[in-house]
């Protein structure tokens, strides 16, 4: 099954430009990258597809160590005119299984700059630092997550609620039948091969042998990587340990209930960042762009696919229950899928959104989620409580230098005129449903010219 994705915007852009560097597609394992580029490549006249992880594909970079050569070799193989360079695609799956694949890149773009070159991989950190000389400026990247909502709802074919949901202002004859879906998508999550089987089948009964398979290679994965095997034992315990810490702050030291100390921990947790599993999400204490991580204060966990996340929770059951998804595990799924839909929009740069924090003896506050928009950074509050609980986003506001907050919540969209309870100060609140997270830079926008 083929799935719209945006990042397909992207590489049709990339496809256009004259001076086009090769291309690395970046992400966890199994999120859909072969697929897309598979599709995109009928765009050319000719393909040559490579798979590393086959010994008769990854040969070839062990024979050849001219870039030119090697093309004129695959394309003598592939019956290719010399000539048609312009018209084929050459796409290197897998390529973290082979450093010297990643140093020859950069010869691809000074030797052969006509050809088309577009290279996937997970796990990629790994295989970088094994290279020599990284073509630093010779390539460029894409970032791709699992299927966010908007994707989900076309993969479903609810054109007509995908138009609702691209709709701003909200249009709230649609609001019943998003949050329906929504909260499918919320308990299932957004790996393809899960979403696949579900449109299928419709049976969440029939998706835990596909979420252990997903879940037991990323272990295999990940271990293998592990420099001793101390530090595999302590990934793997994170792997059955973190998921209970689900958008929480940690502390290193004894996660889990272990015995393992904070750089061990820390250490394990930098593997897993980058395999791109399980996030560390640090907070920040500024109110001005730019907003900057303050890696001394406790981070909190954000894994690659929240229905990972409730399939090893084993909450799924429980979730088919809820009217307001917002009450779920403790009130911290959402807040962890509305982060995880932010993420997956960042298609050229993997930028990790932040909370604020302010620590302080007598007047601590946290504020779920704060975006930087234009000269502004705005703060947003994921619950469905009502507005005179939101103490910390009113102390966010009377220290800030604008009028403008957010709250997502299960409700519906407005726009409401407060004024914070302690130093009066008016600010305007505009109040989101939990599915438009991958709508947010346009309501942003909405909200700031409206107000």
């Amino acid at each position: 099954m083929e799935f719209k994705r945006h990042i397909a915007e992207q590489l049709e852009s990339w496809r256009r430009r004259k001076r086009r560097k090769p291309l690395i597609i970046r992400g966890a394992r199994q999120v859909g990258k072969t697929t897309l580029v598979k599709s995109f490549a009928l765009r050319y006249k000719y393909q040559v597809i490579l798979n590393l992880e086959r010994p008769e594909d990854l040969r070839w970079f062990q024979d050849y160590a001219s870039a030119g050569t090697l093309v004129d070799a695959l394309f003598y193989l592939h019956g290719i005119p010399h000539d048609a360079k312009q018209d084929t695609l050459l796409f290197i799956d897998e390529i973290q299984e082979s450093p010297a694949a990643i140093a020859l890149l950069r010869y691809f773009y000074e030797d052969v700059p006509e050809l088309p070159v577009i290279a996937a991989g997970s796990l990629l950190e790994h295989a970088m630092s094994q290279v020599n000389s990284f073509p630093v400026g010779r390539v460029e990247f894409l970032y791709m997550a699992p299927l966010n909502f908007s994707e989900y709802l076309a993969a479903r074919g609810h054109e007509g609620l995908l138009t609702a949901l691209e709709t701003v202002p909200s249009v709230e004859a649609a609001h019943l039948a998003l949050l329906t879906k929504f909260h499918d998508y919320a308990i299932i999550g957004g790996m393809p091969e899960v979403t696949v089987e579900y449109l299928e089948t419709e049976a969440i009964s029939a998706l835990p042998p596909i979420y252990e398979g997903i879940w037991g290679a990323y272990r295999d994965d990940v271990e293998k990587y592990a420099e001793t095997k101390k530090q595999a034992q302590v990934i793997s315990h994170l792997m059955v340990t973190a998921a209970s810490h689900l958008d929480q702050r940690i502390k290193f030291a004894g996660f889990g209930n272990s015995a393992y100390g904070s750089r061990e921990v820390g250490e394990a947790f930098r593997h897993l960042q980058a395999a791109r599993l399980i996030q560390l999400v640090y907070p920040t204490t500024d109110r001005l762009p730019p907003v900057l991580p303050d890696l001394k204060k406790r981070p909190r966990l954000q894994f690659l696919d929240t229905g990972l996340v409730n399939h090893d929770l084993g909450i799924q059951a429980h979730l088919l229950k809820l009217e307001d998804m917002s009450q779920a595990f403790k009130g911290r799924l959402i807040p962890h899928l509305v982060t995880q839909e932010l993420i997956s929009l960042q298609s050229y740069a993997y930028k990790l959104p932040h909370f604020w924090v302010r620590e302080k003896a007598q007047s601590s506050a946290e504020v779920d989620l704060v975006v930087p928009h234009g000269d502004k950074v705005i703060p947003i509050e994921i619950k469905s409580g009502k507005t005179g609980t939101l103490k910390s986003l009113h102390q966010f506001i009377e220290t800030c230098d604008h009028p403008y907050a957010v709250r997502i919540y299960a409700g519906k969209f407005s726009i409401e005129e407060h004024t914070t309870p302690n130093q009066r100060k008016p600010y305007f609140l505009m109040n989101l449903p939990y599915y438009l997270g991958t709508q947010l830079t346009a309501y942003l926008d909405y909200f700031v010219q409206q107000k």
